[in-house]
């Protein structure tokens, strides 16, 4: 069975996407493979990450990509 790929998109990559792919990988890693990414990555949001801590999941490490990087690579068209 094939997982659904999902992008989750923001301008900056520094809290809810970053959120998003972490909760769907993680607890529905399954059914899903998700990504995020950000026309300017920046850093992960402290506050984020302190709240993804309170569910057990670990953002703090986690690379953040450009949207340019899935331009690249034919998965969107910008």
């Amino acid at each position: 069975m094939s997982k659904t790929q999902v992008l989750f998109f923001c301008t900056n990559i520094s809290s809810r996407s970053k959120m998003a792919e972490r909760i769907l990988n993680t607890f529905y890693k399954n059914k899903y493979e998700a990504c995020s990414a950000g026309i300017t990555p920046t850093k992960v949001n402290p506050y984020a990450i302190e709240v993804m801590k309170e569910i057990g999941i670990d953002i703090f490490k986690h690379i953040l990509k450009s949207i340019y990087e899935f331009q690249e690579k034919n998965l969107i068209t910008l």
